[in-house]
């Protein structure tokens, strides 16, 4: 049985012609950098969120970079976060001179862990806790990164209790869970600035790189349109500030306008699958399928269970490989172990829920077509393997 990890085939399916008629839309006009396609899809992206500004970028990559620079992070700064996530969250404050100080997560979840991350701000302020922290002298802690791991926000009203206590900003890491809920509030409402990507496969993805950052803040969305664009300022040719060049093309924008009609109707599709996953997986020994705390909605990025150990998880990887069914592992390698933070000191052992989470994940087919024979066949390999 042929499943696809991802269905983009069948999505497009959907969309392609209102897709052709926007991408047409683009080469008859000819502004293919911030042609009015942009505009259009930051206000109702924006509207979507319920914040005030959305600006469109290049990638959530840039979308993180932009953000930092937006809230003056510098050299001696330290931006606390997690280490389970992917490599761009952390890497944009490197970038940038500062260090990313990473607090452990919360085995259910896989979301920064609210308490652990309140102790490690006050160890990073003199507190003797046993947290552990970079090695690393003379930091100045300036802000938190948040990261909504596989579709499901984190715990915002802990994390920004947190922030307001030590001074801190919050930037809301929603790369995975555009379309998410928190509480009644929509993903990327949920930070002083947040950001998202639309790399394809993701829930609302383009068909190349895109990003989007949203704040209701008027100065912040100020500064953000300026650092997209070389630091330009009133006059394009007096630039005013460092800036990158962060700009989201029409051609994506146009695209993401098409997929965005069906979007609200794919996240209650992505639902159903989750709630079928649940059943069928539910009850097979060894094995935790993700669950959502109430209050929560996920948009399921990634459908991750947890086998009981390494061992357990490679008999399934291999009985799924061999009926040619995707496996992939979010993340294998927390970035306190990553080579490119070898010099922040971090060992093994230092995050030990996000080792062991790492150490027993692993991802099955998850889109909204999906289908409840394809899920039976995937659980009935799960269940004998």
């Amino acid at each position: 049985m042929n499943i696809p990890f991802i269905d983009l085939k069948k999505q497009y399916a959907r969309v392609e012609k209102q897709v052709r008629k926007n991408i047409d839309a683009v080469f008859e006009h000819g502004a293919y950098i911030m042609g009015p396609e942009i505009p259009a899809l930051e206000k109702e992206l924006a509207d979507f969120c319920g914040t005030k500004h959305a600006l469109g970028c290049a990638s959530g990559t840039d979308a993180l970079t932009l953000a930092l620079m937006t809230l003056d992070v510098k050299p001696g700064d330290a931006i606390l976060t997690t280490p389970f996530t992917f490599f761009a969250t952390a890497e944009t404050v490197a970038l940038l001179g500062a260090t990313p100080v990473f607090v452990d997560i919360d085995p259910v979840t896989f979301n920064i862990d609210p308490e652990k991350l309140d102790k490690t701000i006050e160890a990073l302020k003199g507190a003797d806790n046993g947290c552990v922290l970079p090695k690393v002298d003379g930091l100045t802690v300036k802000g938190i990164i948040s990261v909504d791991i596989f579709g499901l926000p984190a715990d915002y009203d802990a994390i920004r209790a947190i922030a307001d206590k030590h001074g801190l900003f919050l930037i809301e890491d929603a790369a995975q869970s555009f379309g998410g809920e928190y509480k009644g509030k929509k993903a990327c409402s949920l930070g002083d600035i947040t950001c998202t990507s639309f790399f394809p496969a993701k829930p609302l993805g383009c068909y190349g790189d895109g990003g989007m950052c949203f704040t209701d803040n008027d100065n912040y969305i100020e500064l953000l349109r300026s650092h997209r664009i070389h630091g330009m300022g009133p006059d394009r040719y007096d630039n005013v500030r460092l800036g990158i060049t962060g700009r989201l093309d029409s051609i994506q924008a146009a695209a993401l306008q098409a997929k965005f009609e069906i979007f609200p109707e794919e996240i209650d599709l992505r639902d159903n699958v989750a709630a079928t996953y649940a059943e069928l997986l539910s009850g097979i020994p060894g094995l935790t399928p993700p669950s959502i705390p109430e209050g929560y909605r996920s948009v399921w990025a990634q459908y991750c269970p947890l086998a009981s150990d390494a061992k357990h998880r490679e008999r399934i990887q291999a009985a799924l490989g061999e009926k040619k069914i995707a496996s992939p592992i979010y993340y294998p390698i927390p970035l306190h172990l990553q080579t490119a933070f070898k010099g922040l000191g971090y060992k093994t052992g230092d995050f030990p829920v996000s080792e062991d989470s790492a150490s027993r994940i692993f991802a099955i087919p998850m889109h909204p077509y999906l289908e409840r024979e394809q899920q039976e066949y995937i659980a009935d390999i799960i269940r004998n393997a």
